[in-house]
């Protein structure tokens, strides 16, 4: 598990540099904010691309060659994102940026499943999560540090340099993954037969009895199932909730007077730092009561509420922050429970290719919610106007997860 937090704090981290960077680069490069949006956003295509072609490859070659190259590979894209110079080139690095990483999330999701039992699963994935709102702690702050000591130092801009130098450990951690962790428990060194055996014997109680075990197993009637249906719905707006916060973040604490990169950086690290304990905390509180559904729209809600309070106009600033920060340990409490569910639905080979099809599906929309979010932005002259709209979706998913099946023996 700390192998799997580095690699995602790493990753993470140069998904969402592009906030900071924008602060200086959208002038030089003539990015209007619908433009930024379309950059970000065209990530998520790539991302759409990869995820279930690489999960079929890590079922096949296991996860220690395929993160190690899903690693290299981003850290290189990544680094090469100083040699931007003309709008054109921002997409594409973007895109190729969402082609290297696709398989990562969904490749550790099913990886999880190969050493967790259901009963540890939402902590298990929550300490995973929580390297996204860990990378926003020390993104944040070391982005902004970049921007304003580097800018100009050998003829490169701030942004250039927060590129090369953020993407390089990505390629040297990639290369030592291949050493560092094992493709399931029983190939594990560490671990003693009697372990082997009792992780095993945890993992076959999951599907002890489960009578429907088998049709969940099947990949066309799990894919074609009202329970997953419902479930694409509930990712598609997570995605685009953790995507909002993401890319847009810098730009708002930036309207809400803090103008220095320094102090932008360690404002925004705010949310993210609430967020990477509260999640974890959500996760072991859903794991006690086995429950998920409640604990998804709970989140969910808050979330919603945060997010109206956060955005209304002339408010506090100090106020906005908090309510930024609630929101986003809402919204990551959902994510870290919404997997939990979904990797006990999904089954066998149904899992390989299910978890890939719904971060697929939900990259199709954000893509294009964050393209939406830009517009709004220019419209309005507010960067906060897209927080309505993650706010409604959240509601909206708080409302359909009650939908699902309660006993997942049930469900169909």
């Amino acid at each position: 598990m700390p192998v799997l937090f580095l690699i995602f704090v790493l990753s993470y981290m140069d998904r969402v540099n592009i906030g900071y960077a924008k602060l200086q680069f959208a002038h030089e490069l003539g990015l209007t904010d619908a433009m930024y949006g379309m950059g970000a956003g065209i990530f998520f295509i790539g991302y759409l691309v990869s995820g279930i072609p690489s999960n079929l490859a890590l079922a096949r070659i296991g996860a220690r060659a395929t993160i190690s190259r899903i690693m290299i590979t981003w850290g290189v894209v990544s680094s090469l994102m100083m040699c931007i110079s003309s709008p054109a080139q921002f997409y594409l690095l973007r895109f190729l940026l969402g082609v290297a990483e696709g398989g990562l999330a969904p490749g550790v999701y099913l990886y999880l499943t190969y050493w967790f039992p259901e009963a540890l699963r939402a902590r298990m994935i929550a300490v995973f999560l929580a390297a996204v709102p860990v990378a926003g702690v020390l993104c944040a702050p070391l982005s902004g540090y970049l921007l304003e000591t580097m800018h100009n130092v050998n003829g490169l801009a701030g942004w250039q340099w927060m590129f090369l130098i953020e993407g390089i450990p990505s390629i040297i951690v990639g290369i030592l993954v291949y050493f560092l962790i094992e493709n399931t428990p029983q190939s594990a060194r560490w671990l003693t037969a009697a372990e082997k055996k009792w992780v095993a014997m945890s993992l076959a109680s999951d599907t002890a009895g489960q009578t429907v075990g088998e049709r969940r197993s099947d990949i066309r009637q799990a894919l074609t199932s009202k329970t997953f249906l419902i479930l694409a719905f509930i990712e598609i707006i997570g995605g685009i909730a953790v995507a909002g916060f993401a890319y847009w973040l810098p730009q708002i604490v930036h309207d809400l007077g803090v103008r220095t990169f320094s102090r932008n950086g360690l404002v925004t690290a705010i949310p993210y730092l609430c967020a990477s304990v509260g999640m974890i905390i959500w996760g072991y509180s859903s794991d006690w009561f086995r429950e998920r559904r409640w604990h998804y729209a709970i989140a969910a809600c808050v979330s919603g509420f945060a997010l109206l309070v956060a955005s209304r106009d002339g408010i506090s600033f100090y106020v906005a922050i908090g309510g930024l920060s609630l929101a986003y340990t809402g919204i990551m409490s959902c994510v870290s429970v919404f997997w939990a569910y979904t990797t006990t639905y999904l089954k066998s080979r149904a899992a390989v290719v299910g978890i890939g099809a719904l971060n697929a599906v939900a990259s199709l929309a954000t893509y294009a919610s964050q393209c939406a979010f830009g517009a709004a932005s220019m419209a309005t002259n507010n960067s906060r106007s897209g927080l309505c709209g993650i706010s409604i979706a959240l509601f909206i998913a708080a409302c359909l997860v009650l939908f699902v099946p309660k006993n997942l023996r049930d469900a169909t």
